[in-house]
């Protein structure tokens, strides 16, 4: 059973919303924001996810008040906080490196935030016990930051963020010091407490494997902007873009032809619809033979592989991953693909075996880049 938190009502009922408004940010020649907008609902789990200077992290500053934007606001419940103190945000924030100080014990560390605030002694000792028993901690409460493991210490930094019951939860690529095991183990105990406690959370990590698991929605950055914003589901079976698509999860190109109209394309001797319309390429003399030569992006999962010993694609290597096994196939254009099919199918067609690739009945995404670059 959950402990209750302070005198404060259920946490849901507490949370604020939050928006991003049209944020720039750069840092001399760096465009780190470049005109962000996005709202996160009250309550709601939120991934920022991207790559390596995506400006993710630049983003959560904001909101905890460590960075300033050159222009646009931060706003939480609809008021203007973009110049408002990082103390008087209500927010807490977990950092990377745990950041907790190494002469206190885990309990002082949760209380230092209570004592800078001259929360009365018994009252912090309490709160902190309250908070360390939340995150599985209680008998570690005297131990010192070197007496606990990585996991255990960002159990503690946890419990600190939350020991000044903020309506905001910031997590700056928490888990990214941690080995896997223990990565898994505390990013489902934070999806728990979130959802225990309702706090409107951002999370920022480069793992997509976390977002998708633990978020409520996933927003996909890239150079500063966001790609799109939406469900897990979503996020992985609809891409809106083909970055957001090759960024999330695992995706294979294989080559197709376009039609005049854009609706159609040729992939693997099949035709299949596209995901979204396209608009037919400008000129007159658009025909049915006006087509193009474009990529298709394929998961994994979404490729049937059999034996057809005619064929010019041939199985090159296998990996086993239990009940399924990844098997690279390389087409006869030289392009490769990934596949994901049941064990038992995997073993019908070893390495070396010639083989068909083919693809359900419904839209595939296309990249239109390879049309580009031959037209340059």
């Amino acid at each position: 059973m959950t402990p209750t938190i302070g005198s404060r009502p259920p946490a849901a009922t507490c949370s604020a919303g939050l928006e991003f408004r049209e944020l720039r940010r750069s840092f001399g020649a760096t465009t780190a924001l470049d005109g962000l907008s996005l709202t996160i609902n009250p309550g709601e789990m939120l991934a920022l996810l991207g790559p390596s200077g995506c400006g993710k992290t630049t983003a959560l500053r904001m909101v905890a008040g460590f960075e300033r934007p050159d222009s646009g606001e931060v706003l939480v419940d609809g008021r203007d906080i973009t110049g408002l103190p990082a103390h008087r945000r209500d927010v807490g924030m977990v950092f990377q490196s745990y950041s907790l100080f190494p002469h206190l014990t885990a309990a002082d560390n949760v209380a230092f935030g209570m004592r800078m605030q001259g929360v009365p002694s018994a009252k912090r000792r309490a709160r902190a016990h309250e908070l360390l028993e939340l995150v599985g901690l209680p008998t570690q409460a005297r131990r010192y930051p070197r007496q606990l493991s990585g996991g255990q210490q960002q159990r503690v930094a946890l419990a600190r963020a939350l020991a000044l019951e903020p309506r905001m939860l910031l997590l700056d690529e928490p888990l990214s010091a941690l080995d896997a095991k223990v990565r898994q183990s505390l990013r489902d105990e934070i999806r728990r407490l979130q959802l225990d406690l309702g706090i409107t959370t951002l999370f920022v990590t480069h793992d997509q494997e976390e977002a998708l698991s633990i978020s409520d929605r996933v927003a996909v950055m890239r150079a500063g902007s966001l790609e799109h914003c939406a469900t897990p589901d979503e996020l992985y079976n609809a891409p809106a873009t083909p970055f957001v698509a090759e960024f999330v999860g695992t995706m294979s190109r294989l080559p197709g032809r376009l039609n005049s109209d854009g609706t159609q394309v040729d992939v693997l001797d099949l035709t299949r619809p596209v995901q979204a319309h396209l608009p037919a390429r400008s000129g007159s003399a658009a025909t049915a033979h006006d087509t193009r030569d474009i990529d298709v992006l394929v998961r994994p999962e979404a490729l049937a592989v059999s034996a057809a010993p005619g064929s010019r694609s041939q199985v090159v290597a296998a990996s086993f991953r239990g009940a399924t096994t990844r098997l690279t196939v390389r087409l006869d254009s030289g392009q490769e693909a990934l596949a994901d099919v049941p064990t038992a199918v995997a073993s019908t067609v070893p390495v070396g075996s010639r083989v068909r690739l083919s693809l359900p009945e419904r839209p595939v995404l296309i990249d239109q880049a390879r049309e580009k670059e031959a037209a340059a």
